[in-house]
């Protein structure tokens, strides 16, 4: 049995099944059906769904078991970009579905790593292994890969105390403003369209620092730092801004009348090899899709 642990870090009062939602993986449907089976538990007593929740409460989830999926070792081929005993870095291309899930059970990053490299950390799961941090599908770039669960670890706690620099390129829908800034808005579950993010009162904390590359016409050609690392993140932020990334057909409704290819691209990574300790600064080239864009706009 798995347990999720989550602790509240609102001032503010929310129902149970509403602030796991915004808090987890979990929607709010799903929440619901984990409490009716006493699967959810409020400092350490089976909870209600309208149980209130408050700051510093503890909230503990009896996750579901996932249902065991064969991963096989497909012959892909990678854009290797590092590699040593410890980790790699992988060029992840556009459109490559990073781990196996509903509907893209082949040819996923996973499959083509197990194709190339057996000897993957266990920690991050049996269909993430190696996998330290994610990409959309539609995102390009550098992708950490870690070899062991020592390297794992090492790199999950670099990344939790933002000590991996990860540096995105982006082109976006108009002029921005100002020439570099910083967006700092709290990012949970859109409260409607639960595959989606949004900015929500409450939500975690979520940073991204920008800087203007190039102006356009009618667009932006921007450089983007993470200080915190959410789900879709600078898509969310960008689009909060009035700046969509051209392509995104999520989080930019006029996306479909364009040409639906996300700008978004993984450019740079930087941080200390967890073992050697050695620093590391690693460039992904700008892909054909960013190099034609760019083109098209000058």
């Amino acid at each position: 049995m798995t347990l999720l642990t989550i602790q509240v870090n609102s001032a503010i009062k929310e129902r149970l099944d509403k602030y796991v939602a915004n808090n987890s993986e979990f929607s709010r449907s799903m929440v619901q059906k984990l409490a009716k089976e006493s699967r959810i538990y409020l400092n350490n007593k089976v909870a209600r769904v309208s149980d209130m929740v408050v700051l510093d409460d503890i909230i503990t989830i009896e996750k579901p078991e996932i249902e065991k999926t064969q991963l096989k070792p497909e012959k892909i081929d990678l854009e290797l970009i590092y590699e040593d005993q410890d980790l790699l870095v992988i060029n992840k291309p556009q459109g490559m579905v990073v781990h196996p899930s509903k509907g893209h059970e082949s040819g996923t990053l996973v499959n083509a790593l197990l194709g190339y490299c057996m000897d993957l950390s266990k920690i991050g799961g049996e269909i993430r292994p190696g996998i330290v941090h994610r990409l959309d599908k539609d995102t390009s770039g550098l992708l950490l890969v870690a070899k062991n669960d020592k390297t794992h670890k090492r790199l999950s706690l670099a990344l939790k105390k933002h000590e991996i620099n990860r540096v995105y390129v982006a082109v976006v829908k108009g002029r921005m403003d100002a020439k570099e800034g910083t967006i700092s808005a709290p990012i949970s579950r859109h409260p409607k369209k639960r595959t989606s993010m949004a900015v929500v009162e409450g939500g975690r904390n979520a940073v991204t620092h920008f800087k203007v590359l190039h102006l356009f016409k009618k667009n932006s050609f921007v450089r983007l730092d993470l200080e915190t690392g959410r789900t879709h993140q600078i898509r969310v932020h960008l689009a909060f801004a009035g700046h969509p990334v051209l392509g995104d057909v999520i989080y930019n409704p006029n996306a479909k009348n364009e040409d639906g290819v996300l700008m978004l691209h993984a450019a740079k990574l930087e941080f200390m090899h967890p073992i050697t300790k050695k620093a590391i600064s690693l460039t992904a080239p700008l892909p054909a899709r960013f190099r034609t864009k760019l083109r098209e706009l000058y």
